[in-house]
C-alpha cells in the first residue's frame, strides 16, 4: 500500500518508520539500531523520520541523523525517503524550543552535513518557539527552500491555525502531530481532515498511543479480540485504524528492536470492518 507524500511527487509505504526510539535513553547499541533499519528497509519501509534533536542531551546533537546515515550507507537504500526536524533543542535532556532564524539557518548546514546530502528532501519544523515571531521562523524555512538546501517543507506539534498561516507563507507538505485512539484531538478538530483537503500528508508520531499506552496494550478488552480474529498484534490492529482514519496519513511507530517494526509493517494486511472502527475509537 502506498501514499502521497504530500505534493512532493512521490508515493511511500503506508507505515513509515520514526527514529526517537534508537536514539532515546533506553535505546539498544549503535550496530543494533543500524540493524533495526536495516531490517526495517528490507521490509518495505521506505521512509524515516528523525530529527537533529533526537538525542540524550545537546551534547550529543544530531545522534539520530548520524544513525540513519550511518545505516543507510551499510546498504542498498537509495530508494529511502529521509525526513528530519528542526526546532527543538536538548539542554541537560530536557526539551526547549529555537526558532531564531539564524538557528534554523545554521541549523540546517549541520544537518545536511550529518545526512551527508547537498539537500534535505524534507525538513519539518518541530515546534513553535513561542519566543520568536511564527512568521519569522517560516520566513527562514522558506528561504532554505529557496535556496535549495531543503526540496519540501512539513510542521509539527501544530493546530489548524497555524497551518493555515504557514500555507499563506509557504508550501507545507505534512503535519506531524501525536494521534492514536486516546488522543484523538486532530481527528475531532478536523484538522487532519484540512490536511487531506490541501493534499498535506499527516504524519501521527505516539500512533500506538506512546510508552504509557503501549505498556497497557496486552490487556486492552476491546483489541484483544480484534487482534485475535485478524491473526495479528494489537499495535497493528491500532495502526490499522489509523490507516482507516483518512488516506492522507502515514504512521511512523517507533521501535528498539526489530521484530517490532516488522510486526508494524503486516499492519496493510487486513481490514477492519466499521464496527471494529467504532469500538476502537471509543477507546479515548
Amino acid at each position: 500500500m502506498k501514499r502521497k507524500l504530500g505534493n512532493t511527487g512521490i508515493k511511500v509505504n503506508a507505515i513509515g518508520f520514526g527514529e526517537w526510539q534508537l536514539s532515546n535513553i533506553d535505546r539498544p547499541s549503535w550496530d543494533k539500531a543500524i540493524d533495526v533499519i536495516r531490517q526495517a528497509v528490507e521490509a518495505g519501509v521506505d521512509f524515516i523520520d528523525t530529527a537533529d534533536s533526537y538525542a540524550l542531551d545537546d551534547n550529543e546533537f544530531g545522534h539520530g541523523e548520524r544513525l540513519v546515515k550511518a545505516a543507510l550507507d551499510s546498504f542498498d537504500s537509495a530508494h529511502v525517503t529521509v525526513a528530519t526536524k528542526v526546532g527543538a533543542t536538548r539542554p541537560a535532556g530536557q526539551w526547549g524550543r529555537n526558532g531564531h532564524p539564524e538557528w534554523i539557518k545554521k541549523a540546517c548546514e549541520a544537518s545536511l552535513s550529518r545526512l551527508g546530502k547537498d539537500s534535505i528532501f524534507l525538513y519539518q519544523l518541530h515546534g513553535i518557539d513561542e519566543k520568536v515571531p511564527f512568521e519569522d521562523t517560516l520566513g527562514a524555512l522558506a528561504n532554505l527552500k529557496s535556496e535549495g538546501k531543503v526540496q519540501h517543507l512539513g510542521l509539527s506539534n501544530v493546530d489548524a491555525k497555524q497551518l493555515a498561516l504557514a500555507q499563506s507563507i509557504t508550501r507545507i507538505e505534512t503535519v506531524q502531530n501525536a494521534c492514536n485512539p486516546w488522543r484523538q484531538e486532530d481527528v475531532k478538530s478536523g484538522l487532519i481532515k484540512e490536511c487531506e483537503r490541501s493534499d498535506v500528508t499527516y504524519l501521527p508520531f505516539y500512533p500506538v498511543g506512546g510508552k504509557d499506552q503501549h505498556q497497557a496494550l496486552s490487556s486492552q478488552s476491546i483489541l484483544l479480540p480484534i487482534a485475535k480474529k485478524h491473526q495479528t498484534s494489537t499495535y497493528c490492529v491500532l495502526l490499522n485504524w489509523l490507516l482507516h482514519t483518512a488516506q492522507n496519513i502515514i504512521p511512523i511507530p517507533g521501535a528498539s528492536r526489530a521484530s517490532s517494526i516488522l510486526d508494524s509493517t503486516k499492519a496493510v494486511k487486513f481490514k477492519l470492518d466499521d464496527e471494529e472502527l467504532a469500538l476502537i475509537g471509543t477507546l479515548a
